[in-house]
């Protein structure tokens, strides 16, 4: 296990990500300038494809980094059997998920349905289902959009740690999708049950939704559960449903027989917003 990682364990998590978040909300014009500046520089980003590509315009670095695209920088796959890609950056993993509920999490590591979702019952039709966890890397696009057209039933805000979720890290950390803090966003679709899990990390754990706002934080010691069944809250396909105040990890389960993941598909490969994501069967 490297330094860095070690380190993680014993780190203050909501400390660090409340103090970062304090930053990343400053309107502090040299603060939010330098903190945008030293990450564009870091990470390459393309401010060519964002609505506002001047980046003195932003009046925070968290404005920045939940920045709107423009119009037609992105697009949903033309295939309209097609299940989108929620988000921009790379498939972590993907694949099925077994019998016992498990998903893969990286080579020694796994974690069950029933730990991620924090409920055995909700966990159960994604039982023999596919899952794909797509990670965000700083330079993306932060806002997370639906796969699929789904109606809100519930979310469920569990409580956790907020551990990197690094390369290192999730070959690392056992179980680390299924401990960091997380937003759980059950919705209905022409198909069944369809999940979107927005996992927080370490100074990455501000988590935003279009229906309510800020979900994370304030951080919780319990989960938390909103019933938004009867609210009529439906979101089309391609649809924003959610962002990040920084970059991190959203996975998507979906119910047995319902679709095939797109072949091209493997861990590591770089992934943008609208792409197949699997094909209704």
């Amino acid at each position: 296990m490297s330094l860095v990682t070690a380190l993680t364990y014993v780190l203050p998590h909501r400390l660090l990500s409340s103090m970062a978040r304090s930053l990343a909300y400053s309107d502090k014009p040299w603060l939010k300038q330098w903190l945008i500046d030293a990450v564009t520089r870091r990470f390459g980003v393309d401010l060519d494809e964002a609505a506002e590509s001047d980046p003195t315009r932003y009046p925070t670095f968290n404005a920045f980094f939940t920045r709107a695209l423009k119009p037609g920088a992105r697009v949903a796959d033309a295939d309209p059997r097609a299940l989108v890609m929620p988000a921009d950056g790379h498939i972590s993993q993907c694949g099925r998920i077994d019998g016992d509920g498990r998903i893969f999490q990286a080579k020694g590591q796994s974690f069950t349905a029933v730990e991620l979702l924090g409920d055995e019952a909700a966990a159960e039709p994604f039982r023999n289902g596919l899952f794909a966890t797509v990670y965000l890397s700083p330079r993306d696009y932060h806002r997370v959009h639906m796969p699929w057209t789904g109606t809100l039933r519930e979310t469920v805000h569990v409580p956790g740690r907020l551990f990197s979720v690094g390369t290192a890290a999730v070959a690392r950390v056992p179980r680390l999708f299924a401990r960091n803090e997380r937003l759980v966003c059950h919705f209905d679709t022409d198909f069944g049950p369809m999940a979107c899990v927005m996992v927080g990390a370490l100074l990455v754990s501000g988590v935003e939704t279009v229906w309510s706002g800020v979900e994370i934080p304030a951080y919780g010691d319990r989960i938390n559960r909103k019933d938004y069944r009867g609210r009529g809250i439906t979101l089309e396909r391609f649809a924003e449903m959610a962002r990040f105040n920084y970059g991190s990890t959203v996975i998507v389960l979906l119910p047995p027989g319902v679709a095939t993941l797109d072949a091209k598909l493997h861990a590591e490969s770089p992934v943008r917003l609208g792409e197949k994501l699997a094909t209704r069967t």
